[in-house]
């Protein structure tokens, strides 16, 4: 076997990548793949049932039973809290903007949160689900062997 100069090999590799030769060993990345360090891939749709059997924390229960499944979504600030009144404070009269207003947003999706309610004693808890981007609930259930549908 013929030795190349380490030179050589690495100028052909960063050619190849150049180029958009993909060597065998790799995966083709696809640019809607949202892709983390570790190798995961995370998924573009998520499909959950409106009801499901999990463990309930409530005083009464203590056990598996039925919960009904809805999305969390986040209440209305109040304007009576303290770091709100006090921020109101700062920025009246002259001088404009007082504090730092965040603009280096980094994510694209946010984690998904749901209330689990249970059917039984109405006993209420949230459980978050990884990031993705599109959350469906309910929706119509994946068939095997059924021909693709756009």
């Amino acid at each position: 076997m013929q030795k190349t100069p380490f030179l050589m090999t690495t100028i052909s590799a960063c050619a190849d990548r150049i180029l958009g030769f993909v060597s065998e060993g790799q995966r083709e990345r696809d640019p809607a793949d949202t892709h983390k360090p570790n190798g995961q891939v995370s998924p573009k749709m998520v499909n959950v049932p409106k009801a499901r059997r999990t463990y309930c924390k409530g005083q009464q229960c203590k056990k598996h039973t039925p919960h009904k499944v809805s999305q969390y979504k986040t209440g209305k600030a109040s304007t009576a809290a303290q770091g709100k009144r006090r921020y109101d404070r700062k920025q009246k009269g002259y001088g404009g903007q007082t504090k730092p207003v965040f603009h280096k947003k980094a994510k694209t999706t946010k984690k998904v949160v749901l209330r689990l309610e249970c059917t039984v004693c109405k006993f209420r808890s949230h459980m978050a689900l990884k990031r993705c981007k599109h959350f469906e609930l309910g929706g119509d259930r994946k068939t095997k062997g059924a021909a693709l549908v756009f």
